[in-house]
């Protein structure tokens, strides 16, 4: 079990090849669209649909698979830029909240249309309905697994 079979091989190399494809396309159209990256979008949709609107940073790190550091960086960026605030905890002193500010929310709203068009035309309008619920599948049981 030390090798990949051909076929998985062949797998492993779509998924790796392709979706660092398709994030950076979808990046560099985020980019040019709202001046934000995938990552910012990902953190202001995770703070918007979230409880008053904030998480506990510690929760935001592990939705968005970052590192503690990586993620206290990338919201110190966009604390920066008006598009969060970061925000004591009240039961916990050395825990923090990200929260998403009334810029981050309306950056995001602005953002969004043209998000969805790079969506579709760099990765959904390749895919059937079968396609989309396989992917689903697959990548739900994958996320499971390394939730565990």
């Amino acid at each position: 079990m030390d090798r990949l079979t051909s076929d998985e091989l062949n797998a492993w190399r779509a998924f790796i090849e392709g979706s660092l494809r398709v994030h950076t396309r979808i990046d560099d159209d985020l980019k040019a669209a709202s001046g934000m990256t995938l990552f910012d979008y990902h953190i202001l949709i995770l703070l918007s649909e979230a409880p008053e609107g904030r998480l506990r940073m510690r929760d935001l790190a592990d939705r968005m698979a970052f590192a503690p550091s990586r993620l206290t960086y990338q919201a110190a960026r966009m604390e920066q830029k008006g598009l969060i605030a970061r925000e004591a905890c009240e039961d916990d002193a050395r825990g923090t909240y990200a929260a998403i500010t009334p810029a981050g929310l309306h950056a995001l709203r602005r953002a969004a249309p043209a998000h969805v068009r790079s969506i579709r035309s760099g990765f959904l309008d390749a895919l059937d309905e079968r396609d989309v619920a396989d992917l689903a599948r697959i990548f739900g049981k994958a996320q499971a697994r390394l939730e565990r």
